[in-house]
């Protein structure tokens, strides 16, 4: 079994970290334990350039580090993956459409191709995540024409601004959407906002396979969502296993209340609120009177055709995590991870291993030895989902502690 987070970008994104270059991304990878990773940001030819330069072939569409860039620290090897993530804006049944998609392929030859084809729609160059006037359709379409064995997996399908289902500019179906295309749709991504249970509220999905990653914007954000695969790590095993789930062995999440936008409300106006507040109100804030953000959970209330804890046959694993810089600040009363928090974030990967084994599989008498009782307790309760949850709403991030 491996870890795999397939959504991230690169420093040539807007609002990315510059340290977002692969040297950094091998060595965090390492350090979380993450056996794939998206190289993100393929159309961008700057990138593009970077990765023909410092990656080498480990296997059938997948790729690695060259030795001498590696930067100091052990941990397995990751391996890359060449993908990229698309912004299609455009006009489709009398709504201007807004929807973001990852895009995986097979080596760098295909990405050739594919952003040949994309920059004769627009421009490419300035983003490593481009904004074309491309309808979601014609990009499938088009992605796999360039590459019979491309994968398109719509992001973050519920958040409100830039996804499938979003509540401002989305579609109540994939055929909507994707029209004769939509059954080359094998998987769509949860985002950071939604979990499986939510998910399976919605028969619509049943049949897809339900992808997490981490839409990283730094180094240090990878695997704050994340698949599981029983596979081999290269690309024709890890397109099985997204089209028959053979393979799949389920997702790393989020607690659904700490995304961004799980909740309604107006974050200048200081406004939270449940969707049936929301419905009371008229869907309009009751201080400024606009129109309230509508969150995943009332997307995903408007759209599902099941009850609450329903649970389809053949549902794959989740386990809800926190990342462990925050538990461990949390537990030692502090608001944020601060030089004292990661120095001993350091002790406990050097003496226990990556963070995500720490987080799911370490003894907690060896974390309570090395970080206190506290730090321990906490990992505990994250593991048993005994967590308290203040859900964030219109773009500010909840807070998940542990009492």
């Amino acid at each position: 079994m491996y870890i795999a987070d397939l959504h991230i970008h690169s420093r040539f994104s807007m609002a990315v970290s510059r340290d977002c270059d692969l040297p950094r991304l091998d060595w965090w990878a390492r350090r979380k334990g993450i056996g794939l990773v998206g190289t993100g940001d393929f159309t961008h030819p700057a990138w593009r350039a970077e990765l023909r330069e410092q990656l080498v072939p480990a296997g059938e569409g997948v790729f690695a580090l060259r030795e001498d860039l590696r930067l100091s620290g052990g941990g397995v090897t990751p391996f890359f993956l060449i993908t990229g993530e698309i912004s299609c804006i455009y006009r489709k049944g009398g709504r201007t459409r807004k929807a973001h998609h990852l895009i995986l392929l097979p080596d760098l030859a295909a990405a050739d191709a594919l952003s040949a084809r994309l920059e004769a729609v627009g421009n490419i160059r300035s983003d490593g995540r481009p904004i074309l006037g491309l309808d979601s359709r014609d990009l499938l379409a088009m992605a796999l024409d360039a590459c019979p064995e491309a994968i398109l997996i719509p992001a973050h399908i519920w958040t409100p601004h830039f996804s499938v289902f979003g509540a401002f500019s989305g579609f109540t179906s994939l055929e909507e959407c994707f029209g004769d295309m939509a059954s080359q749709i094998c998987a769509v991504e949860t985002g950071l906002s939604s979990d499986p249970p939510m998910n399976w509220r919605v028969s619509a999905l049943d049949g897809l396979t339900l992808v997490s990653n981490s839409d990283a914007h730094s180094p240090s954000r990878l695997g704050r969502e994340a698949s599981l695969l029983d596979t081999e790590r290269t690309y024709p095993a890890l397109a099985e296993a997204l089209h028959t789930g053979k393979g799949f062995g389920g997702t790393l999440e989020f607690f659904p209340e700490e995304g961004k936008y799980h909740l309604d409300g107006h974050r200048k106006c200081g406004v939270c609120l449940t969707p049936r507040q929301t419905l009371d109100l008229g869907g309009l804030c009751p201080v400024c009177g606009k129109p309230l953000t509508v969150g995943v959970a009332h997307r995903v209330e408007e759209m599902a055709d099941r009850p609450e804890g329903f649970r389809p046959e053949g549902a794959r694993p989740f386990e809800s995590l926190v990342s462990l810089p925050e538990l461990l600040a949390e537990r030692a009363g502090f608001s944020k991870p601060g030089k004292r928090v990661m120095a001993l974030y350091e002790t406990l990967l050097r003496e226990l291993g990556p963070e995500l084994f720490i987080l799911r599989e370490a003894e907690l008498p060896d974390v309570e030895r090395l970080a206190g009782r506290r730090a321990a307790e906490g990992i505990r309760r994250m593991r048993q989902g005994r967590v308290e949850r203040s859900p964030g709403f219109d773009g500010a991030y909840g807070r998940i502690s542990f009492g």
